[in-house]
């Protein structure tokens, strides 16, 4: 017959393995998928909102037109200023009266060589010559700031509409169009998916063992399933004493979307601490 002590000790070896089975690998860290930016897009400028082309959930790219203010005022003077700029009408006038005066010049020149005009002809027409070739270089002056007030117009018009700085999916918006926009004021939130940034809730006592491009495996949380492969960009050096652990930032790539932002996960890294 089994003595007692014998009894015990396989019953205390079969509860060791019940609580291995039961207790999580102590590889697996519990973690977070976050986007890896999120941009509260503005106006530069305040004004009325003329529209906002995006809805809560559309993917945007960087540099797309998201929502434009009214700009009635600033289409009008780059209209204007476009008709000054392009206008070469005065410039081409003037150089054909310096061309004319240069022509009346060299022939006053010639006749004072052989006498036959005074010294007083030849300073008038050289009065003239200096005038006429000033208002050319004054007409060119002015087609010049024409054409820089027509960049400083259309600038202005620009910050009219509003673009997307990233690539991602608007996670909400806040105003539409017929709604007056504050330059302390959001129009949009937009989140970029690609990549993940994902953080990770590591025991301290992991600390030295984990460090900035080391790889891991994520586990997205049910009812999501597979696994990702990331890299570690940062490793936080103030550690949570309440819950003994210290945050690590991975990168995940998410070209397709697949994964969603602000769902659970534990990871897994490959040095296997």
């Amino acid at each position: 017959m089994m003595s007692t002590f014998v009894q015990s000790g396989l019953l205390g070896a079969l509860l060791l393995m019940a609580s291995a089975e039961n207790t999580p690998a102590q590889s697996d860290i519990d973690c977070l998928m976050d986007p890896s930016e999120i941009v509260e897009l503005g106006s530069p400028v305040s004004g009325l909102l003329e529209t906002v082309l995006v809805a809560r959930g559309d993917a945007v790219e960087a540099g797309q037109i998201v929502a434009r203010l009214n700009s009635t005022v600033e289409r009008s003077t780059v209209e204007l200023l476009e008709l000054r700029a392009n206008s070469t009408s005065v410039i081409e006038a003037q150089q054909e009266q310096v061309a004319m005066i240069e022509r009346r010049h060299n022939r006053i020149g010639e006749l004072r060589k052989k006498g036959v005009a005074s010294e007083e002809a030849l300073d008038r027409i050289e009065a003239e010559r200096i005038a006429a070739q000033s208002l050319l270089v004054q007409a060119e002056l002015n087609r010049d700031i024409a054409v820089k007030e027509l960049v400083r117009a259309r600038a202005a018009l620009g910050l009219r509409e509003i673009r997307s700085p990233i690539s991602g999916i608007v996670a909400e918006r806040v105003l539409t169009g017929g709604e007056f926009v504050g330059q302390d004021d959001h129009v949009l939130r937009i989140v970029r998916l690609d990549p993940l940034s994902v953080e990770a809730f590591v025991p301290v006592e992991m600390f030295a063992k984990v460090h900035p491009g080391d790889r891991a495996t994520i586990f997205p949380a049910p009812p999501l399933d597979g696994e990702f492969d990331a890299e570690v960009q940062v490793v936080d050096r103030v550690f949570d004493a309440a819950s003994g652990t210290f945050v690590v930032r991975l990168e995940l790539p998410n070209p397709d979307g697949a994964l969603p932002a602000g769902h659970r996960c534990t990871a897994r890294f490959a040095n296997g601490s």
